[in-house]
């Protein structure tokens, strides 16, 4: 059997819980979209919750089944997966998340699927331990059967890959995160620069919650102002931590200089305005929001974790910081203001204009990343042709 033949014949089956329209969900959306156009994959989706991802999904004209899971148990999930897979003649159930990992296996082994793929698009967010028991069980049953059932694992950065390799050894494979660069710059919104004032607007985006530390930002705004600059911030994204972090600002009397915009979609007319983006996550894998905002040549200062750094290498309009501290962050906005200062700021830049990392279309690009994809899924099918 060719492979043309081979491709022709994969269905791939995208299992994503879809609750959120965060980093994960989007990835999956691009991934989708990037696979339907290349004609050489026939794409569906299992989608655990409506929201965003399933209504751009079914948007896009790809078969989708919803499995609400508000309203079903974990076995009518498995068996929602094993329905949509017989009936779309799923060949690869793909796989994104703990939970999505083994409802997915478990519906792929009830339906007799060959073959399932795992995308890890991040760290743990939390430490899983027997004081939450069923999380622990989630946590260990989710690696046993990704060493059993599973026949490959894909990590989105090199840190990912390193650490996945001995719990999964001989089926990583690395494929970074991936944007479409000429349509988000196709896309990219005028920056309102009549509306702009002299002060310079920091932003951060992201679920407001701890591991984000959109405290760490707060405090540094707090220390520019001290210092006597013109800084302004700007907190996209909602969460549990809101009413907390808005108390933070009244604190540190900053609350005029600090605005909470809640969850904006898309993001990117928001991350568009801004004269820096900070990212001070204690840990990420590799972070759509920075993807895109590199994409826009916005400059970035982040903290110096997961996949962050290999998108940034070589970049003058971005700093790595070590020290997750507010003195650390505020001396690497200093400086790459200074930078930008002499190189021009995004505000009027053209798309001709804008600077990026050297390589960062091979690397994080749709068309090079999407095959790679496609070529996983294929040789998983000649295993058996």
């Amino acid at each position: 059997m060719t492979e043309t033949a081979v491709k022709r014949t994969i269905t791939v089956t995208q299992v994503v819980s879809g609750d959120l329209w965060a980093g994960a969900e989007v990835q999956v959306f691009n991934l989708c979209k990037a696979l339907h156009r290349s004609g050489e994959v026939a794409v569906t989706a299992i989608v655990f919750n409506p929201g965003i991802l399933y209504d751009k999904l079914v948007e896009m004209g790809i078969p989708v089944t919803l499995v609400d899971e508000s309203a079903n148990n974990a076995l009518s999930i498995v068996r929602a997966v094993a329905t949509h897979s017989r009936a779309h003649k799923t060949r690869i159930i793909h796989t994104h998340g703990f939970k999505e990992n083994v409802l997915g296996v478990l519906g792929k082994e009830m339906a007799k699927v060959p073959y399932s793929v795992r995308t890890v698009h991040g760290n743990p967010e939390h430490q899983f331990s027997l004081k939450k028991p069923h999380k622990w069980v989630t946590s260990r049953l989710d690696i046993l059967l990704g060493r059993l059932r599973q026949q490959a694992v894909v990590a989105v950065s090199s840190q990912l890959e390193r650490s996945l390799g001995p719990m999964f050894p001989g089926k990583v494979h690395k494929i970074f995160n991936f944007v479409d660069l000429e349509e988000i710059q196709q896309n990219r919104l005028p920056s309102n620069s009549q509306l702009r004032t002299n002060e310079t607007v920091l932003g951060i985006v992201g679920r407001l919650v701890p591991v984000k530390r959109m405290d760490l930002f707060i405090r540094t705004i707090a220390l520019l102002k001290d210092q006597g600059h013109a800084i302004r911030g700007k907190v996209i994204g909602s969460g549990p931590l809101e009413k907390e972090l808005k108390s933070l600002t009244k604190t540190l009397g900053i609350e005029d200089r600090i605005e909470f915009t809640g969850f904006v979609n898309p993001a990117l007319r928001e991350i568009n305005q801004l004269d820096v983006l900070i990212m001070p996550s204690d840990h990420e894998g590799l972070p759509m929001t920075l993807l895109e905002a590199v994409s826009l040549g916005i400059p970035v200062v982040a903290h110096n974790v997961g996949g962050i750094p290999e998108v940034l290498a070589g970049w003058q309009r971005s700093g790595l910081v070590d020290e997750q501290a507010a003195p650390a962050y505020a001396k690497a906005v200093l400086s790459i203001l200074s930078q930008v200062s002499t190189s021009g700021t995004n505000r009027d830049q053209s798309p001709d204009d804008i600077t990026h990392p050297p390589g960062f279309l091979d690397k994080f690009g749709s068309q090079k990343n999407s095959q790679r994809y496609i070529r996983l899924y294929t040789s998983l099918m000649r295993k058996s042709a």
